[in-house]
């Protein structure tokens, strides 16, 4: 094996299976990594010095050829309505493939820790077939220290091959693509998507699965703290302003992805950000657009002029799901611990494209584990291939159930304890449509949003009038200083009353057949908070 012996990992590739590589190049810095992916032809240089790569015909997540590993472990651990079986025997047949399609070429390891907090995080080797690949991952999760790196030992280890493809006879794989998650032998095999996220997003899986028997939450949100020491976490699926709205220049960034919550507070799982940057602008989002503009920032299928090098943000044509990955410090006064304290607020953020919920609501104990256990936001037209002109509405339990190998219970039942135990004010923020549904109103404006947020987080809510949701039955500002009172109200922004009446009955239908799969499993405070099909407010 030809290796790269700047800062060689200890704990060498030959101990996980890799024999007769070209190269195995180790924990090369960023600036080199972004070399070696221009040198070999798998991205561009755009205007501003962003590195902007092509991810082919997978330019999300695959879902369904995701799989965790049924063994004598993971059977009675792992909440199989979720997630997709494969055999030991399968797994193996896969592992030995991947290693045989390595052999010859040159490989780029990188050895990082997913998880701030030093008391839970987890060492973890990722091993890449792209340089890009390599730089990506180096973004979002965190570098060792030099004396760290010494004597670095993965836990677990991710092979991410791009180039090779599975074979659903042999390997138990529905397609060429496959990720398989095996939490005993401590191995994630990734092949045949060049989509980065799968790497990150399988961190996120194996700390979703060790950390809740050590009592500590794993979550899908993100994070910031104020002046006075006020964390606040923001829960949310994509496209509900998480990133947006964590990364406010008044407050100091933890993260905007993904986080734990143990007996030390908050802590970030990540190193960098991984944010959506469809119609991004430099007035509404000032921080993320800057990334675009810097150097080693990774762009995902987003478009380019080959002649000029200038971005164009706003243009789609590969997907709607165009990404920026950097380091978190290229947001500015991000915090350099990736730590905070225990959260004085909890927000759960939707985006309603049904156009019934408030933009903000004041959520007791209860209602705040239905809303988490049930992972509401809709999609729209333009968002996803395939979609109609209709919202569509999207339950993801624990606002991130393709992540989630236990039972949403288990997170469900953690989270409620930690909000008790430490008095946290929990809030429900719709960024969605106002005015009417999709199609008809129009989207939260992004200032309202900001500034009821604000007045939670700063506990001017704590002392203006509230009503109560004749639906949801959550409590809801009639007034909030700085805000128009008439968007505070959706019935009120409607024209035609009976067509919002008709489609909040249809939203809490749709909310309570979601929530039957949960009712074995929860409280009757929990189950009393489901909202009713109530009369229509007058």
């Amino acid at each position: 094996m030809s290796q790269d012996t700047r800062q060689p990992g200890a704990h060498g590739l030959e101990l996980q299976g890799f024999r007769n590589l070209q190269a195995a190049n180790w924990n090369l810095p960023a600036p080199e990594l972004y070399e070696r992916a221009v040198i070999r032809g798998e991205g561009h240089i755009a205007r501003g010095g962003a590195l902007v790569a092509l991810t082919g015909q997978h330019t999300g997540r695959s879902a369904s050829d995701k799989f965790i590993v049924c063994d004598s472990a993971s059977d009675k651990q792992v909440w199989w309505d979720n997630n997709k079986a494969m055999t030991p025997a399968h797994f193996e047949a896969l592992f030995h493939a991947m290693i045989a399609y390595a052999q010859g070429r040159e490989l780029f390891v990188q050895d990082l820790f997913g998880g701030a907090d030093p008391t839970h995080r987890l060492p973890v080797r990722v091993v890449t077939e792209l340089a890009w690949h390599s730089l990506f991952i180096q973004h979002l999760l965190i570098e060792p220290t030099a004396g760290e790196r010494d004597g670095f030992v993965p836990e677990f280890t991710i092979i991410d091959l791009p180039g090779f493809q599975a074979d659903p006879a042999i390997h138990g794989s529905e397609t060429g693509t496959v990720i398989a998650v095996n939490f005993t032998e401590k191995l994630v095999l990734i092949g045949g998507t060049s989509y980065a996220g799968e790497m990150k997003k399988s961190v996120f899986t194996i700390l979703n699965y060790l950390l809740p028997p050590k009592r500590v939450m794993p979550m899908h949100c993100s994070a910031n703290v104020g002046p006075s020491r006020d964390a606040a976490i923001f829960f949310g699926l994509s496209g509900t302003g998480k990133t947006t709205l964590s990364a406010d220049a008044t407050r100091t960034l933890v993260g905007d992805d993904e986080h734990g919550w143990s007996e030390n507070g908050v802590f970030n799982f990540e190193g960098g950000c991984y944010a959506k940057v469809i119609k991004l602008s430099a007035e509404a989002e000032p921080e993320i657009y800057a990334t675009t503009q810097r150097f080693c920032t990774v762009l995902e299928n987003v478009v380019m002029d080959p002649v000029t090098r200038e971005l164009d943000l706003d243009d789609g044509r590969y997907t709607e799901n165009t990404r920026a990955a950097y380091p978190i410090d290229y947001i500015p006064n991000a915090s350099r611990t990736g730590m905070a304290p225990h959260p004085k607020n909890v927000i759960l953020l939707t985006a309603d494209a049904f156009g019934v919920l408030p933009p903000i609501a004041k959520l007791t104990a209860s209602q705040t584990m239905y809303h988490f256990l049930s992972g509401f936001t809709a999609k729209v037209a333009g968002t996803e291939k395939g979609l109609g002109k209709e919202p569509q509405p999207t339950f993801s339990t624990c606002f991130g159930a393709p992540f989630m190998p236990r039972h949403p219970s288990e997170y469900g039942n953690l989270l409620r304890d930690l909000i008790a135990q430490h008095q946290a004010d929990c809030w429900l923020v719709n960024t969605g449509w106002t005015g009417g549904a999709f199609g008809t109103g129009h989207r939260m404006p992004i200032k309202a949003t900001r500034a009821l947020l604000v007045a939670a987080l700063d506990g001017t809510l704590a002392n203006v009038e509230m009503r109560v949701d004749p639906h949801f039955r959550f409590r809801v500002p009639v007034s909030v200083p700085g805000v128009d009172p008439a968007i505070l109200n959706p019935r009120e922004t409607w024209n035609d009353k009976p067509a919002y009446d008709a489609q909040a009955i249809k939203l809490v239908s749709m909310f309570r057949e979601n929530f039957r799969k949960f009712e074995a499993h929860v409280g009757a405070d929990v189950l009393q908070a489901a909202p009713q099909l109530a009369e229509a407010a007058e």
